[in-house]
């Protein structure tokens, strides 16, 4: 059959955006972005922090051509896409969990996640926030500890983070160095602000999300303090605290889980920063940053729709579409 008599039909998920950029390209970019984040995660919490991060990374790959190969579908390993989302599921764990728990996230990540929803592009929940949402939920126990860094002074508390203990050992020296407890990739502070402008100056990443998220946490920090603060009114610490700065510039630009249009970004970011901080303030968890950009997946096509832009229309003097 000559190629003009085939009648093929690709299908696949919105957006459909033409761009030179492939996904293995985009991918590539994320993952040297990442790089420097976990060589710090291993410097600061050692051999455990190594064994997370290549577990996790080596499951997700695996899961995904196991299924892939099981549903007889074309294998896509070759995209990058499952190591980044190895990378970013180990990153937002504590250092020392369990093996058979990261291949368990991995698994949830992967196939539950991503390849049941349709794969890559088609999946309606971030991977990696997914998988620790389930491990969170599951093992709260193991997901809530924490291991002193090389360099963190001797009289600060080993067995929670900053969020949990204040600045009790901790400087904002510290916090921007990463020398504090927390997950392996939220600690250096000026290294995920190196990745930030890596990927914008790559234009990988739209800023408008991480922003607005990052400025809503920190405001409504400076706006409400006193006896509700959780934070006593301190919106640096309300910035390096956490995982705020990390989930804002790796998990919201996540291109199939956050809005195609500016506005919708800007909302998007907007929303998952309120109910971080509300969640920091007012519920049990002394973090939200994951439950929030969770929530905030499942109204991301009603933001499509609400902020769309139309092709192929002007605006006439009175104010009326035409073509």
């Amino acid at each position: 059959m000559a190629p003009s008599d085939k009648n093929e039909i690709y299908l696949s998920s919105s957006p459909h955006i033409s761009h030179k950029a492939t996904t293995p390209r985009i991918m590539l970019c994320v993952i040297i972005a990442l790089l420097p984040v976990c060589v710090s995660g291993v410097v600061l919490y050692g051999l455990s922090a190594l064994i997370t991060i290549l577990v996790s990374v080596v499951s997700c790959v695996g899961f995904e051509f196991i299924f892939r190969k099981l549903t007889h579908q074309k294998n896509r390993c070759g995209d990058l896409s499952a190591v980044v989302t190895g990378l970013l599921l180990a990153l937002v764990m504590p250092p020392a969990v369990p093996v058979w728990m990261i291949i368990l996230g991995a698994f949830f990540a992967i196939v539950v996640a991503k390849e049941f929803f349709g794969g890559l592009g088609a999946n309606v929940f971030n991977p990696a926030l997914t998988g620790r949402a389930f491990l969170f939920v599951s093992f709260p126990a193991a997901m809530a500890k924490w291991h002193i860094t090389a360099f963190t002074p001797l009289d600060a508390i080993s067995t929670a983070t900053p969020l949990i203990s204040g600045m009790k050992g901790f400087s904002y020296l510290d916090m921007f160095l990463g020398n504090r407890t927390g997950c392996i990739g939220e600690s250096s502070i000026a290294l995920i602000l190196l990745a930030f402008i890596f990927l914008l100056v790559t234009k990988i990443i739209d800023w408008r999300a991480p922003v607005a998220m990052i400025a809503t946490a920190v405001l409504y920090e400076w706006a409400f303090t006193g006896s509700y603060g959780l934070f006593s009114g301190d919106p640096l610490f309300a910035l390096m605290s956490g995982g705020l700065c990390f989930g804002a510039v790796f998990m919201t630009t996540d291109y199939a889980t956050s809005p195609v249009t500016a506005k919708g970004r800007l909302l998007f970011g907007f929303g998952c920063g309120l109910i971080t901080a509300l969640i920091r303030h007012f519920s049990g968890y002394p973090e939200g940053v994951m439950f929030s950009i969770l929530i905030m997946n499942t109204i991301v096509s009603f933001l499509n729709k609400l902020t769309q832009r139309k092709y192929g229309y002007t605006s006439n003097k009175k104010g009326a579409a035409t073509k």
